[in-house]
């Protein structure tokens, strides 16, 4: 029997309550999912990339025992497509949030596609409750003092809060 394995790819600079929306729905689709934390430097990152892997880590534990997929974690820097083929993945799981993300997304898809045809592109659509959320404004309302505890999950808030001197 062939394992279905996809690759879900974000900065998770913090993960956030959208972001395991998304992985526990995808773990519902596949026997292992690669989550590839990008090395993204130009984001400004609040957290250092170890600390991101560990988080998203922690986070997905309880999702992968309710599923019964496998949830990995890995680093990654360079073309999506390469490490999809690395880590064995025929299907990139995307999350969209809004129609920018789409547009933004669906170029993505069609550059990947044409990088390799056998790697296909999936999204899930956030959740009703989730669909605003991004990690960008959860650092951004931590930072000037708001309130973040319904957008992430408790080790994130926890971690989060220390990371901006709260």
């Amino acid at each position: 029997m062939t394992t279905r394995t996809a690759l879900y790819p974000g900065t998770f600079d913090p993960v956030t309550n959208g972001h395991l929306d998304v992985i526990g729905r995808a773990a519902r689709l596949v026997d292992r999912l690669v989550i590839g934390v990008a090395i993204n430097t130009g984001k400004g990152p609040l957290f250092p990339l170890e600390e991101r892997v560990a988080l998203v880590e922690a986070e997905t534990r309880a999702v992968a025992e309710r599923t019964g997929c496998t949830i990995e974690v890995k680093p990654f820097t360079g073309l999506l497509i390469g490490f999809a083929r690395e880590v064995g993945a025929g299907m990139i799981v995307r999350g969209l949030r809004a129609v920018t993300d789409f547009d933004y997304e669906f170029q993505m898809a069609g550059m990947n596609h044409r990088l390799d045809s056998e790697v296909e592109t999936v999204f899930l659509m956030a959740s009703e409750r989730n669909h605003f959320i991004s990690s960008r404004f959860v650092k951004e309302i931590a930072q000037l003092g708001g309130d973040i505890s319904t957008f992430v999950p408790p080790l994130t808030l926890e971690k989060t809060l220390a990371r901006v001197g709260r």
